[in-house]
């Protein structure tokens, strides 16, 4: 059998203290020793899966060409299935739980071609209990993907519209204002907002921002450098969304802007209400195009 893919990119929140992550890669390498296995991240929030499909989501058409395998499992051991999908008509394959993890991912990659529910146990390993799938059923699958077993091989096929979705908050409207989220914070606390530039176009060079309490003055600037010292900025990250950023501060420990945070964007001096819970829709995200 002809080996099929040489990259297997792991996701996890099992963070680094613990042996969790390099049993799995150890796993991975004795099925399949030719796998380079690259760490996207391993220091997702426990349990978060929102986070994590984000992650995945942000990341996608970045990764190299393999199988992308992903944990984040606080259903590990129940009901929830395992699966493996196909996207791309087998140019790449997606491991993990079916709780809408791999969802923003998927949609990222043009949506499932195929997909399977991982049931067959001569393809996974004993597992002395339940809790660890990442170990014992999901990096096996993605192993034996990049060995060239095929995917039905790994178990029964799965209608690919079951699949859980992904829920992603959609920004609102307000009479001219933008109600949006604090999806992600960085390592350097810049606040990334589900917030497309174009959708605050009209409102100008500064834009007020209105978030629980406090409201405040933004400016935007095309760099984090550029922000004026001692203002807070508007920048358009590297994902071409809209970020709340202070210079060379974190502006979500500064604002008190957790992820979750709402926030309404608008024309300064608009005195509209505090901003409401923003409703959510399943990820229906696509590859943003470039010239």
């Amino acid at each position: 059998m002809a080996a099929r893919f040489d990259t297997i990119t792991f996701l996890s929140d099992y963070g680094t203290g613990d042996e969790f992550v390099g049993i799995v890669h150890s796993v991975i390498r004795s099925i399949a020793p030719h796998v380079t296995v690259i760490d996207l991240t391993h220091e997702i929030p426990p349990h978060d899966i929102s986070a994590g499909s984000l992650t995945l989501g942000r990341s996608a058409q970045y990764l190299c060409p393999g199988v992308v395998l992903a944990v984040v499992d606080p259903g590990v051991g129940t009901e929830r299935r395992g699966v493996a999908i196909e996207v791309g008509d087998g140019q790449s394959y997606l491991v993990g739980p079916d709780n809408g993890l791999l969802a923003s991912a998927v949609a990222m990659s043009g949506g499932a071609t195929a997909v399977v529910e991982l049931t067959n146990t001569d393809l996974q390993l004993a597992a002395p209990g339940a809790t660890f799938a990442g170990r014992d059923v999901f990096a096996p699958a993605a192993a034996h993907l990049c060995n060239g077993v095929a995917l039905a091989d790994l178990g029964p096929p799965v209608d690919p519209v079951s699949l859980l979705p992904g829920l992603l908050p959609i920004p609102q409207d307000d009479g001219g204002a933008v109600v949006g989220q604090v999806l992600w914070v960085d390592r350097f606390g810049n606040c990334q907002l589900n917030v497309d530039p174009d959708d605050v176009a009209t409102l100008g060079a500064r834009v007020q921002l209105r978030w629980g309490d406090d409201v405040r003055t933004a400016e935007r600037a095309d760099t984090y450098q550029g922000i004026t010292p001692g203002q807070i900025g508007l920048v358009v990250d590297s994902y071409g969304m809209l970020s709340v950023c202070l210079g060379k501060r974190s502006a979500s420990a500064e604002l008190s802007m957790p992820v979750g945070t709402e926030v309404r964007l608008s024309a300064p001096g608009d005195d509209g209400p505090t901003p409401t819970a923003t409703a959510t829709q399943p990820v229906t995200l696509t590859p943003r195009r470039t010239p």
